[in-house]
């Protein structure tokens, strides 16, 4: 697998752009011409070749770029990166389990070399040759979680299981969706998705639990979520909202399509072997409206989910103020005809 590496920021001039390749194997999220809240989890077991879903930590045309920002980010507020004593395991685990991934599904970026606990990481892109001593945190220039996940595209929350719950105790989180780890640092599963409207009622998360606790080494899960972001600005959390918030009133008729961008995060959930904890990155991937609607079914779609929104979820993910001129600018792309099942591409 070839990989060009984009050169393109997430902040200042915004340059981040899509190729016509990483627009087709965007991970659109609806699978029929409504959306509400559900379950929604699937076996992620590979997926259909090119697609996000093929590896088990997807590695695009943005990973350079996308390390880079996080750098940024953990440099100007380190505790976007944080882990409670107790998930020092943990953080081997999520370790083990990346770089395994990664140096057998992109043999030609990623090596992996042990001999007992002397490993070898070499990561090719960003120019990464490091030896060192699993279990030994002496041996590496930061934490097991925090070393590989400065090189893994996505956040990650490291979730310890215990008292029929899920914890968030540990996570690397510089792309959320406008939420805070500094905030939610040993909450319960309930209490951090206190906020998402209706879900609750819905027994969503009850049932979302259940799953959760009963996943197994062998049986990770994937679900995508979904929000609107102004710009392709991957740092949208609350310590930053003075940046990103006012952007939201830059949007005109004139430049909603190049400006507005569907943010789509790919979250899996994986058990960690020797801590009994469960990861779960959330990957973001950012697409404009411009780009999303260059495949004729997204653009029709789009336009019916966005217009038959409940308010509360339009007002949820964060574009309930621009709502009017998105529809307006998605009519465009709606004929009216049919949409066939699924969120592939015609």
């Amino acid at each position: 697998m070839t990989i060009t590496f984009n050169k393109e920021s997430f902040r200042g001039d915004y340059s981040y752009h899509n190729s016509a390749t990483a627009i087709r194997r965007f991970p659109f999220p609806f699978d029929r011409d409504e959306y509400m809240y559900s379950v929604n989890m699937e076996p992620h077991k590979g997926g259909r070749p090119g697609s996000v879903f093929e590896a088990r930590f997807d590695v695009d045309e943005h990973y350079v770029a996308e390390m880079e920002d996080r750098a940024i980010t953990l440099s100007r507020d380190p505790m976007r990166c944080q882990s409670l004593p107790h998930m020092t395991l943990a953080g081997w685990d999520v370790l083990e389990l990346i770089m395994t991934s990664k140096a057998q599904d992109y043999p030609d970026l990623f090596e992996l070399h042990r001999d007992g606990n002397r490993w070898r990481w070499v990561n090719r892109p960003l120019g990464i040759d490091d030896t060192f001593t699993f279990l030994d945190e002496t041996t590496l220039p930061y934490g097991p979680m925090e070393y590989i996940t400065r090189q893994t595209q996505g956040d990650f929350a490291v979730l310890d299981q215990r008292e029929g719950n899920l914890w968030m105790d540990a996570g690397m989180v510089t792309s959320q969706a406008d939420w805070s780890l500094d905030f939610d640092i040993g909450m319960n599963f309930f209490e951090w998705h206190a906020p998402v409207p209706r879900a609750a009622e819905m027994g969503i998360f009850q049932r979302a639990l259940k799953f959760l606790l009963n996943i197994q080494q062998d049986t990770p899960a994937r679900r995508l979520n979904w929000t609107m972001t102004v710009n392709p600005r991957l740092d949208t959390s609350p310590e930053t909202y003075p940046e990103w918030g006012p952007e939201k009133r830059s949007l005109t008729p004139e430049n909603l399509g190049q400006k507005q961008y569907l943010r789509v995060e790919l979250q899996s959930f994986w058990r960690l072997p020797r801590s009994n904890g469960l990861l779960f990155p959330i990957r973001c991937y950012l697409i404009s409206l411009q780009d999303l609607v260059t495949v004729p079914k997204w653009g029709r779609r789009f336009h019916r989910v966005i217009r038959d929104l409940p308010e509360d979820l339009a007002t949820y993910k964060g574009f309930i103020v621009n709502r009017p001129m998105i529809v307006d600018y998605l009519s465009r792309f709606d004929d009216g005809a049919p949409t066939s099942p699924g969120i592939w591409p015609d």
